[in-house]
């Protein structure tokens, strides 16, 4: 190569170079010169006191959060309590949310970050609406398509493929905007799904003093109790040869000490709810009794009503030294409200149709063979003649 040439190409380097810097800038400029500063927040000056309903759309699914005398309810699901941190969490997100980045598009390049309207068409968003008491909008955000990261090619796993993972999402902000922000979240748990929602503190039995299972097969029913809390499970009405097998009853004494439910729905449903009954009392003078229906994907539904009949007064021991009264008046009564408390709580649980996971409740249901000893299928060896 002679210098002439050596010149020319460089030329031709410099001029390549230049271009493609202004392709980068011209980009960039698009994506931030806006009018709008990057890092400023998405829905600046809101005021999260103020919410008091939100609804996500997506597709067709439509979800109402409602705060109700101070207490966020699903409206889908007939007003059942809904999650609070979990809404609090999401005004404080959405609160905060700041732009990464943001470009000015015209209605026919929407699609391709699907921020359309909600609907049954394609590249359809999710739409966010904050209202206040009054049902004046306060806030609202579509959310489009997820940005994703992809790996560097050196540091992609074996047999991962190169779409990468979720780093933020393509959004407008308020009502006629012109401009698609980036932001850093992906907000995956905003969903239009009533049964993510609800509050899912449930019931718990604790301390069971006698579990009785009736089955419509009267010969599968059991009761099971127990004098004390350390005192062995007797089987009520035991036949000859019935022997309580202890290994087998471990996960019947212990009925929704930790349950867990799917979905809820209202009591108009729960009319052909009445499969099995479960009855449960404990030595705190809680009684529970459930009706359970059969199970259908993976899901049995099942209504609880509750009684309780809680001590009043503190019975002295034989032994209690007169310097112990106050400290144990005092523990009485914080057990007290303790149990008032629970009582309060749980009894605004049972007006409800409950779908509990195949898992609380498959070990509960038991039919009473399977609590016993097995008889011995082995005979006495023939005598030697």
């Amino acid at each position: 190569m002679n210098r002439k040439q050596f010149f020319i190409l460089l030329g031709l380097v410099v001029v390549i170079g230049a271009a493609g810097l202004y392709v980068y800038r011209q980009k960039n400029t698009s994506w931030h010169d806006q009018g709008v500063p990057l890092g400023q927040k998405l829905l600046p000056n809101l005021p999260l006191n103020d919410v008091a309903q939100i609804t996500i759309k997506s597709g067709a699914d439509s979800l109402t959060l409602a705060r109700q005398n101070n207490l966020w309810r699903v409206h889908e699901r007939s007003d059942y309590p809904a999650n609070f941190t979990q809404i609090s969490e999401l005004l404080m997100k959405l609160a905060d949310l700041k732009i990464a980045q943001n470009e000015e598009v015209g209605p026919s390049q929407l699609g391709r970050f699907d921020l359309l309207p909600p609907g049954a068409a394609p590249n359809t968003g999710t739409a966010i609406e904050l209202k206040d008491q009054s049902g004046k909008t306060i806030g609202s955000i579509l959310l489009g398509k997820k940005h994703m990261k992809k790996p560097a090619a050196n540091a992609q796993p074996a047999g991962m493929g190169d779409e990468g993972w979720p780093d933020g999402r393509y959004v407008m902000a308020g009502a006629g905007a012109k401009s698609v922000a980036l932001i850093s979240d992906p907000l995956d748990t905003v969903q239009a799904k009533p049964e993510q929602w609800v509050n899912k503190d449930f019931l718990s039995v604790e301390k069971p003093r006698m579990i009785a299972v009736q089955f419509p097969e009267a010969t599968n029913s059991w009761t099971l109790s127990r004098d004390t809390e350390t005192n062995e499970w007797q089987l009520a009405e035991a036949k000859p040869g019935e022997k309580l097998d202890s290994t087998k009853i471990s996960s019947v004494t212990s009925p929704f000490s930790s349950a867990s439910f799917n979905d809820v729905t209202t009591l108009a449903t729960a009319s052909s709810v009445s499969n099995t009954l479960l009855t449960v009392q404990t030595f705190d003078g809680f009684t529970y009794n459930s009706k359970i229906g059969p199970k259908k994907d993976d899901n049995y539904p099942v209504t609880f009503s509750l009684t309780a009949s809680l001590p009043t007064a503190r019975t002295p021991a034989k032994d209690e030294k007169p310097e112990d009264k106050a400290k144990l008046d005092k523990e009485f009564q914080t057990r007290q409200k303790t149990l008032a408390d629970k009582l309060a709580k749980e009894s605004a649980l049972t007006n409800w149709l409950y779908l509990l996971p195949a898992y609380n409740v498959d070990e509960i249901l038991k039919p009473r063979h399977q609590l016993l000893v097995e008889a011995s299928t082995n005979t006495p060896a023939a005598a030697d003649k």
